[in-house]
């Protein structure tokens, strides 16, 4: 699978652009990762020539314990993605296709492999409700909450546009983020692959054994 390569800055730039609110049937644009498109098909994959640096990034896991990204992660393959538990749609398929395709890994693998889950909606999720929640898709994905403002200076460091969680048409609660997960490599800790959200299980089963060493799929 062929893959273009961009900088951050340029996706930084595109962040604006990159939003879904899950659930509402509405899309403000493609994901990052449409900017791969070559040939009219859009890859799994975009590779930086410049990665983000990892979010300076404490916040409250799902045992109500201060979690700090940076020290818990350092030098370890890291997948994050920020969404919501309440998302009917594109977080949990996300969710899942990563524990579908995290399982094919060796065992030593998957207990090296990081899986972060920021939630964009922190009021409604909880530490508690965010470990129900990926209780049901992958126990060793570590849940993070805190206060909003913090989540979403952080996403915006990598790209990722976060907006606060407002009642839709229907007078339903939706949370409007970016759908774009990001893997960081173990030997630099820099955001080096974007992973939109029609990344598939296949996608993520191919490439993560080259991700756990820090190289491109």
């Amino acid at each position: 699978m062929r893959k273009k390569t961009f900088a951050a800055a340029a996706l930084l730039a595109a962040a604006t652009l990159t939003l879904s609110a899950c659930g509402s049937g509405d899309s403000a644009d493609t994901s990052v990762a449409a900017v791969s498109e070559e040939n009219g098909k859009q890859q799994a994959a975009t590779v930086l020539d410049q990665p983000f640096t990892k979010p300076d990034l404490v916040l409250t896991d799902t045992q109500g314990k201060a979690y700090d990204l940076r020290e818990e992660t350092d030098g370890h393959p890291t997948l994050i993605y920020f969404g919501y538990t309440n998302c009917p749609d594109v977080c949990p398929l996300t969710m899942s296709n990563i524990a579908v395709a995290k399982k094919q890994l060796s065992r030593a693998d998957q207990d090296e492999l990081r899986v972060v889950f920021v939630t964009t909606d922190p009021d409604r999720d909880t530490p508690a409700a965010l470990g129900k929640w990926l209780k049901g898709i992958d126990p060793q994905v570590v849940g993070l909450t805190g206060k909003f403002a913090t989540i979403q200076a952080a996403a915006r460091t990598v790209g990722i546009s976060v907006e606060p969680p407002h009642k839709d048409k229907n007078g339903k609660m939706v949370s409007t983020h970016g759908t774009q997960v990001i893997a960081f490599s173990p030997k630099t800790n820099g955001g080096y692959l974007l992973y939109g959200e029609d990344a598939t299980v296949d996608d993520y089963t191919k490439d993560l054994p080259k991700i756990m060493k820090g190289q491109n799929p």
